[in-house]
This record gives structure tokens, C-alpha cells and sequence, in this order.
């Protein structure tokens, strides 16, 4: 079990680098950082999955980043969408 910090700081880092990756699609910036964060949602609920982690429990987990990769996909997505 990680620290609270730790978990965060996992987090942020992967934030940079899904952000850096989107950069050089060549799809779009919105678009590729869109695609990247589900393929995060769906690794760290099967992370999540295997390692039997308990949804909704008093520490943070990849549950948790699941959560904050969805909320992400959903705001880049609305912000992304022409028109």
C-alpha cells in the first residue's frame, strides 16, 4: 500500500506524460490526450482488478486514478469538441 503522496505524485507524473505524448499526435493535441486518457481509465481499472483493490476504501488506489483519469477524459473531451 502506497502513501497518499506517493499515489499523487504517480498520478501527476503520468498526467505529464500522457500530455507529452499528446503533443506529437498527430490526430490533435485534444484528441490524442482524449484517446490516452481512456487507455489510462481502462489500465488502471484493470490494475485495480487484479490486484483486488477495494473500491471506495479509506486509501487512495488506482480506483482512484481511474476516477480522476475519467474526470479528465470528460473535460478534455467537452473542451475538445468543435463546434
Amino acid at each position: 500500500m502506497l502513501s497518499p503522496a506517493r499515489v499523487i505524485a504517480r498520478f501527476a507524473v503520468r498526467v505529464v506524460l500522457l500530455a507529452a505524448f499528446a503533443a506529437f499526435g498527430s490526430i490533435g493535441f485534444g484528441r490524442s490526450l482524449a484517446a490516452l486518457l481512456w487507455m489510462s481509465i481502462v489500465l488502471c481499472a484493470t490494475v485495480a482488478l487484479l490486484r483486488r483493490e477495494q473500491l471506495f476504501g479509506a486509501v487512495l488506489n488506482h480506483w482512484d486514478e481511474c476516477a480522476a483519469f475519467g474526470a479528465l477524459f470528460a473535460l478534455v473531451h467537452l473542451a475538445s469538441k468543435p463546434g
